[in-house]
């Protein structure tokens, strides 16, 4: 096995695979493509990446049929699901089967660069996770939260109610926020869809997604003048909205429960 690479693009379309690759290379990180799930297998036996990009809609083998032959095989690369069929379903379904981040086509390349340096970025916490034993490098979340993928929780209220905010493992993933973009009060949000943006240091935004539809009745104002204490404390001071759930019953069973988890 060869040294690790950083990243293999998985796509069935060379154009896309061509402006990865013009992106990747600009920022020199070691990118290799394939155009099917089985050359990307077939390279997986001779070569690690750091990070996996896969398109879902492929001939043979599709995206979410990679991700879970990646997983039997215990290749331990992050996977992002990217796709020009882009639904809430979609999104939600490859998070749930272990993606790390899902990002639609067409993509901008700061919209690509801000989902791979992230995705290199967790590769690298978890790994660090696996290193030290018993010791996080982040915090988890609270045994009653819900959370969709790594990035976003939700924690139903007695009233009826719900708070929605960020991971610690998401805000580490991305490093250095400087600014965050809230959506106004009375806004509808939806499960799967971007609910919030928030800035690194280099600039780039990353997009949070909604881990449950309602409709927002508060808005926590405060972090906008201090988004940093998101990084001080995600799950409790640092929620984004308290919402009114559209379909609690019908959205919450495609969360994962904070109550057995362990990324």
């Amino acid at each position: 096995m060869s040294s690790i690479k950083d990243i293999l693009a998985v796509d069935d379309e060379p154009v896309v695979l061509t402006a990865i690759n013009k992106t990747c290379t600009s920022e020199r990180l070691k990118v290799d493509c394939a155009e099917s799930a089985a050359e990307a297998l077939k390279r997986m036996e001779s070569q690690d990446y750091r990070l996996i990009i896969s398109d879902i809609k492929m001939p043979e083998m599709d995206g979410f049929q990679l991700l879970a032959e990646v997983k039997k095989r215990g290749i331990t690369s992050g996977v992002i699901i990217s796709t020009g069929y882009a639904t809430v379903e979609n999104a939600v379904h490859a998070l749930s089967e272990g993606a790390i981040d899902f990002i639609p086509k067409p993509f901008t390349a700061d919209e690509l660069l801000s989902a791979l340096y992230r995705g290199l970025r967790y590769g690298t916490i978890v790994s660090s996770e696996n290193k030290s034993g018993n010791i996080l490098p982040y915090v988890p979340c609270p045994s009653r939260y819900y959370r969709l993928g790594y990035g976003s929780w939700v924690y139903p209220e007695r009233d009826g109610t719900a708070k929605i905010g960020v991971t610690d493992l998401f805000v580490k993933a991305m490093e250095n926020l400087t600014a965050i973009e809230l959506t106004p009060m009375l806004s509808d949000i939806y499960q799967g869809n971007s609910c919030a943006q928030m800035r690194d240091a280099r600039g780039l935004m990353h997009a949070v997604m909604c881990p449950l539809s309602g409709q927002v009745i508060q808005v926590n104002e405060e972090l906008t003048e201090a988004p940093s204490q998101i990084e001080k404390d995600p799950f409790f001071e640092g929620w984004f909205y308290r919402i009114i759930p559209t379909d609690l019953e019908y959205e919450l069973p495609k969360l994962v429960s904070c109550s057995s988890d362990r990324l």
